[in-house]
């Protein structure tokens, strides 16, 4: 009982500040990403913390399965280069022994990757792409900040309005539209506009304007005066719900509909809970203390260790969406070789193995072999 609470209060110290530090690494990187899309236009910037808030809770089977694998990693690697994995040896404790205290530990932080992995990363990623499909199916004029120039979704317009107006009311004051269409280009400015909606399309109708148009290529120049004038500006907001993301949908949704999509997106959030399980597994295999590397020799080849599975499952994901891999065999492959491989190696360390010794005990019974032979 003294073995099992001491280990778990210190992997639990360990898990975390491990936890802490990869959360707001992450969070930093991800409100970079978030602030970067906003001022692209792909984000409502009102909405900011709202995407990054998503996006972060859907990377968060990563953070809590790295968190787990460092900190285990690093408390047995501790108790190495503190010797007190002697006293545990000499008390009759393997290596393998350690097993029980770990997952013991970790079933709970298993159960919320697999949770998260599951149903609420699909949940997070549709939030998040609806909250940017509303935003960019507005209307042109909808999306202009006044005092700013807007670029309207097709890219062939540019919309202004003047600081002190508003498009909350659909009515603008002192409008600019600079377009380019069918080898012409056309500068609009008028004292006055309204947005009218007319069937799927969102009309500007300006007033008390001139619009400048040039052919290109060409320098001759036609200059309109008006006194009413009407401008599409873009198409109605419409929520387009044909299409959804793979990541987007439920693992119900997945299931009853097995296309080559769909079987890579369940590959990959199932193959999240299996490879957190590994990770258990693979940590208490590598656990170890080498003075000559330092503290952060171990701490490298985790990451190491981290990134290539991760990448496996990754490109895994891709080879069953493209039909290049099964899904069963691809994770009965993936994750079963690496659970097997971890135990051979765990046996190794729990058993002492080696292959000098091997290779001694082999040289061993030959010389003895070859001494029966002489002595008859």
């Amino acid at each position: 009982m003294l073995f099992q609470s001491s280990i778990r209060k210190e992997l639990a110290r360990s898990f975390g500040a491990t936890l802490v530090v990869l959360m707001t690494i992450v969070i930093t990187i991800v409100l970079i990403r978030t602030l970067g899309q906003a001022s692209r236009g792909s984000v409502n910037p009102q909405d900011v913390m709202m995407v990054m808030g998503y996006s972060a809770l859907g990377r968060l089977p990563i953070i809590l399965t790295l968190s787990l694998f460092v900190a285990m990693v690093s408390t047995l690697s501790r108790m190495y280069r503190d010797s007190e994995m002697v006293v545990w040896f000499v008390s009759g404790r393997g290596l393998g022994f350690f097993l029980v205290p770990l997952f013991r530990f970790a079933w709970p932080v298993l159960l919320v990757i697999t949770l998260l992995s599951l149903f609420v990363w699909p949940w997070s990623n549709q939030q998040a792409q609806e909250m940017k499909d509303r935003f960019e199916q507005r209307g042109d004029l909808e999306r202009v900040s006044p005092g700013q120039f807007q670029e309207s979704s097709n890219g062939n317009r540019v919309f202004f309005i003047d600081r002190g107006a508003s498009t909350e009311g659909k009515a603008t004051n002192n409008v600019f539209i600079a377009s380019t269409e069918k080898g012409k280009n056309s500068v609009t400015t008028a004292r006055s506009g309204r947005i009218s909606t007319m069937g799927d399309a969102q009309m500007l109708l300006l007033e008390d304007g001139q619009r400048l148009e040039s052919e290109i290529g060409k320098s001759a120049l036609k200059i309109t005066e008006f006194q009413e004038y009407g401008s599409k500006a873009g198409d109605s907001a419409q929520v387009n719900g044909e299409q959804i993301p793979e990541n987007s949908k439920s693992v119900r949704e997945l299931v009853r509909n097995p296309t080559r999509g769909n079987q890579g997106e369940l590959a990959w959030r199932v193959g999240m809970a299996l490879a957190a399980i590994n990770f258990v597994v693979i940590a208490l295999a590598l656990a170890s203390v080498n003075p000559r590397a330092g503290r952060s020799g171990n701490l490298i080849f985790v990451l190491f260790t981290f990134v290539v599975y991760h990448n496996l499952l990754n490109l895994g994901q891709n080879w069953i969406s493209v039909g290049a891999a099964n899904f069963g065999s691809f994770v009965l492959a993936l994750h079963g070789g690496a659970l097997l491989l971890a135990l051979v190696w765990l046996s190794k360390r729990h058993l002492n193995w080696t292959f000098k010794g091997a290779a001694s005990r082999q040289r061993k019974r030959q010389s003895d072999r070859q001494a029966a032979k002489v002595g008859a």
